[in-house]
């Protein structure tokens, strides 16, 4: 729940941190896996304040976190921090990340007795690489949003564009682990079988490049501490399994998708290429965003497994998400990306708990750095659509950038960005950075 580390007139010794408009003030305080560019460093836990990163192992080698300053749980958790992968921190639940971010907020504060001792070990974001935050052993991904579920059946299914379980049950497919990326990812347009159009007269596939390349605007959820095989994990204490959210960018081959699809879902459509942001922020971070979750009345309402007052009070988060487009012609010319639309979290027709719980209620075991991927995120109005599909109508209606190019699908050279943040009257802004990921030409 809300503590000090939320308090709005908090500042940091760190003046960049205190600028009201970047995504990383005192109050937030994510983790990430870094090390300074072109360096051979192994790589290691890392926190963002203001436009630096508190390198954790250098903080616990200079004493910043002993046991006596900090207290026994805060050290621990700034051991497992420190490693080249969150994986054991996350794992150390709730508890862990709750001791570690309050003795990190203590330290970064305007008034702290720590900054000498914490001051040397900060690196500038702009001179580190990131890795994938943790070993991602499993990833799921859902359907949310049911905005987009039915702007994207008005187009393949008009008469039928909602499949009659989505109101009764969390969709999702289980995704490729080992070929998630970090954000700035150039990746190969992807081959596979593609069937021409019905107007074209052809029935037969062929193997090639996708002509239909997409992208769909994400939220990631980490797992933190998971459950045995057997036991599912209550609603009640779903978010406990929760460490924190990332943007997270599901590359999609529309046309390699719509041939193999059925009966299975998708396969290689969807499999060559996920970009995530670098930095996880935690539950903890959110808590001033929390909303209530809706369901309209009209429609049916969740099985008890998937149902909480906790859930209806505050299992929301308001988070705003944009995607913007920079591509070649642009670069070259020095023109500045594009937006190319705006959306919400909060609207998601499932809530973060409910994945959870539907996720383990047939004893699936959920461990440690499981990556859970929301669904792409689209609003009620047309500049609200998280992916290309639904902008363009499936290529029907090509969108006109400002430079007079257009685009149906992306093309070679094309960057995708996405952003996220929070923010809302009597509390400070926080964000989720961005994700990046550049399409190369073909194999």
């Amino acid at each position: 729940m809300l503590d000090q580390t939320h308090d709005p007139q908090l500042r940091s010794w760190i003046t960049s941190a205190n600028d009201p408009a970047t995504d990383y003030p005192i109050q937030n305080l994510p983790f990430a896996v870094f090390r300074r560019a072109g360096s051979r460093e192994a790589f290691r836990g890392g926190v963002a304040i203001g436009d630096q990163i508190l390198d954790l192992a250098a903080a616990r080698k200079a004493g910043a976190f002993s046991r006596a300053l900090v207290g026994p749980a805060a050290s621990r958790a700034a051991s497992a921090a420190s490693k080249p992968t969150l994986n054991d921190f996350m794992g150390a639940g709730r508890a862990a990340s709750v001791a570690l971010r309050r003795a990190l907020s203590l330290g970064l504060r305007s008034d702290s007795e720590s900054q000498s001792l914490l001051a040397p070990c900060l690196v500038a974001q702009n001179a580190a690489a990131y890795a994938v935050p943790a070993r991602i052993g499993d990833y799921t991904d859902f359907y949310t949003s049911i905005h987009h579920a039915l702007a994207v059946g008005r187009l393949f299914r008009p008469d039928h564009p909602l499949l009659p379980n989505y109101k009764w049950v969390p969709i999702g497919y289980h995704g490729r682990s080992s070929s998630i990326a970090i954000s700035g990812l150039e990746f190969a347009r992807p081959s596979g079988q593609i069937v021409a159009p019905a107007a074209s007269g052809a029935s037969t596939p062929v193997l090639g490049p996708s002509a239909r390349l997409d992208y769909e605007l994400e939220v990631g959820v980490y797992v933190g501490q998971g459950n045995e095989l057997g036991s599912p994990i209550p609603i009640a204490h779903a978010e406990d399994a929760v460490f924190g959210l990332c943007l997270l960018n599901d590359w999609s081959a529309r046309d390699i998708q719509a041939w193999e699809y059925q009966p299975l879902g998708p396969f290689l459509g969807k499999n060559f290429a996920t970009t995530v942001s670098p930095w996880i922020v935690t539950l903890e971070a959110l808590e001033p965003y929390r909303v209530p979750w809706t369901r309209p009345t009209e429609d049916p309402q969740p099985l008890a497994y998937l149902d909480s007052a906790d859930v209806r009070s505050r299992g929301a988060i308001d988070l705003n998400l944009e995607v913007w487009l920079q591509t070649q012609a642009m670069r070259r010319h020095g023109v500045a990306p594009y937006r190319l639309s705006h959306s919400n979290f909060r609207h998601a027709y499932w809530s973060i708990a409910q994945l959870v719980a539907h996720h383990s209620v047939n004893g699936c075991n959920l461990q440690s750095g499981d990556l859970l991927g929301s669904g792409t995120q689209s609003d009620s109005v047309p500049s609200g659509a998280g992916s290309m599909l639904e902008l363009s109508r499936n290529g029907a209606q090509p969108l006109r950038l400002p430079n007079g190019e257009t685009r149906s699908f992306l093309q070679d050279g094309d960057t995708v960005i996405m952003r996220g943040w929070c923010e809302r009257a009597g509390a400070v802004r926080i964000g989720l950075g961005e994700v990046s990921g550049q399409v190369g030409g073909s194999r």
